[in-house]
């Protein structure tokens, strides 16, 4: 008798999946791109001559923006430049900045007033109202 066995591939929880990039994520670094001096191959007309191997294809390299740290690996994530400050008006890039707005000041999120008010302060306030019910 013959048997079959058949493995299935899947993916992992997205709750994983959001774990792992949310660490890449907060463990992004800075980098300069640097172009290397690789001489582009000549091409020919036979087909396989000209290929260039997958790592060497964009001919570039990422050097930490602190000289201090270390290189990005393959799976790291990078940015080049750092994001705008969101604290601020900026009409120009369409940043309506955090002045005004109400935080939560029990709460260590983005509306959290610690990160909203970006170190200005705020000032808390208590209301009583009363209204008629039906």
């Amino acid at each position: 008798s013959c048997t079959v066995k058949t493995c299935w591939m899947r993916l992992p929880s997205f709750r994983s999946v959001g774990d792992a990039l949310k660490d890449r994520f907060d463990g992004a670094s800075r980098v300069l791109v640097s172009n290397t001096d690789v001489e582009t191959p000549v091409l020919r007309n036979d087909p396989g001559a000209h290929r260039v191997p997958r790592r060497d294809r964009y001919r570039f390299q990422l050097r930490p923006y602190n000289p201090d740290h270390k290189a990005p690996g393959v799976k790291d994530l990078v940015y080049l430049e750092s994001s705008p400050g969101f604290c601020e008006k900026n009409p120009r890039l369409g940043i309506p900045g955090t002045h005004g707005r109400a935080c939560n000041d029990t709460s260590i999120g983005v509306d959290g007033c610690d990160l909203m008010c970006c170190g200005r302060g705020y000032k808390t306030e208590t209301k009583f109202v009363v209204e008629r019910c039906n």
